[in-house]
């Protein structure tokens, strides 16, 4: 049969980045508290396509990604890439992977067991001398903040938000998504839980009024963490509050090269 992706195209265009996008997928990634855990995908593949090939090979991206469907993580990630340019006969691949982990966590006062989800990823990025350009590791992470200005102000109690704050970073070796997500959760006024009894509802409410923070605070104080960490070259950090009593969301983003070198 014709293969008209391999035909020849004469316009001498050179595309960036072809592929398949929005791919959901059953894979497994590395649970430092039981190995493994299963989980459902969103991923984003591509590789430059040169100017005298008139199309690339989309199910080659889908055949690529059943092989490795029960592992990808950060350590085999440039092996993924490596395999997309050599059986797409690419010089660079790119690739994203988003997915819902779990972490089993327990009440503070109760010890109640249930399970939270925090929204994680990987991407990155090979060049045509099979360097990794580009490894990026992202979490998001829900929390709790009480207001600084409302507390001080206020003869009774303060108000207080839930909010989400998302974490890339780039590294020199690997570590736990679950060390970066504690990171996150102990720089809110308190963190969040799937199931709560009235003594825990209780803990957690004194503590937040104890523990107030501005989205400021919580963007710094997780620079603070990652600024003295060694494994870490680049970091972002965007903290958002939904606030309970503005028509709008408090914001604040940093980010910090800490001129590691290259991957």
């Amino acid at each position: 049969m014709a293969d008209v992706q391999n035909m020849y195209d004469g316009r001498e265009i050179e595309i960036d980045k072809v592929g398949v996008k929005d791919v959901k997928y059953p894979i497994i990634v590395l649970d430092r508290a039981n190995g493994h855990q299963n989980t459902i995908a969103t991923i984003d593949m591509y590789v430059s396509l040169p100017h005298h090939y008139k199309g690339t090979h989309m199910s080659r991206f889908v055949e690529i990604l059943h092989e490795y469907k029960n592992m990808i993580n950060m350590k085999n990630f440039p092996d993924i890439l490596g395999e997309m340019k050599v059986r797409l006969d690419a010089e660079a691949a790119h690739m994203s992977v988003a997915f819902p982990y779990f972490i089993k966590k327990e009440a503070p006062v109760s010890k109640t067991p249930s399970y939270m989800e925090y929204q994680c990823g990987f991407k990155g990025s090979m060049n045509v001398e099979n360097k990794m350009t580009e490894f990026i590791v992202s979490v998001s992470v829900p929390i709790n903040t009480l207001c600084p200005c409302s507390k001080e102000i206020s003869e009774h109690g303060a108000h207080n938000q839930r909010g989400i704050t998302r974490v890339e970073v780039n590294t020199r070796k690997f570590f736990w998504i679950e060390d970066l997500i504690t990171i996150v959760e102990h720089s809110a006024s308190s963190d969040i839980y799937s199931i709560l009894k009235r003594e825990d509802e209780k803990y957690i409410t004194e503590h937040a009024f104890n523990n107030p923070k501005f989205v400021e605070d919580v963007v710094r104080g997780i620079s603070e963490q990652l600024s003295h960490d060694d494994n870490v070259r680049w970091f972002s950090i965007e903290a958002e509050n939904f606030e309970s009593i503005h028509n709008h969301s408090a914001y604040a983003y940093l980010e910090r090269d800490k001129k590691g070198g290259s991957i």
